[in-house]
């Protein structure tokens, strides 16, 4: 598989999307419920409420940490805001999500603190959304190495 690199830079945002054919409310299921999120990210635990911590389980990274993030803002079923702090920078996520005529679309942007390392970031980013969309779509996982280092230069040339 060659996946195509979907993400932009915007300033200092980074910007992926997906469509999908499903309700709204079955997408933002798919971003929001430990059970669906445990399909293509990893499993979730804590009081989901706007400025309350949560841990997210790194299902797919070496060792399957478990990562502390803060939910910034849930505006269900259209937005979610996630941010954290780790051994690789800081995180602040946007999921946003739109429905017209049974189709949704996510927005996803990263707010970069720094573009230095978007040529890692992005690709992990459309490999993890795509993992998304196969977990939704019942088609076989797809596979980092497709994303990394072969996307790389795709994000690195917007800096």
């Amino acid at each position: 598989m060659s996946p195509t690199p979907t993400g932009r830079l915007f300033g200092d945002d980074l910007v992926l999307t997906r469509t999908f054919r499903a309700p709204i409310d079955d997408v933002w299921a798919s971003l929001t419920e430990p059970d669906r999120t445990a399909r293509w990210f990893g499993p979730w635990q804590g009081d989901a409420a706007p400025g309350r911590p949560i841990k997210v389980q790194m299902a797919q990274e070496e060792d399957q940490p478990w990562m502390d993030m803060t939910i910034d803002a849930c505006e269900r079923p259209r937005r979610l805001a996630l941010s954290a702090v780790d051994d690789y920078g800081a995180w602040h996520l946007d999921l946003t999500l739109t429905e017209t005529a049974g189709v949704t679309e996510l927005r996803f942007t990263q707010h970069l603190t720094g573009k230095e390392s978007v040529g890692e970031v992005g690709p992990g980013w459309e490999y993890y959304l795509d993992l998304l969309v196969a977990s939704r779509d019942g088609t076989p996982a797809p596979t980092f190495d497709d994303y990394y280092p072969a996307m790389k230069e795709h994000f690195e040339s917007q800096r």
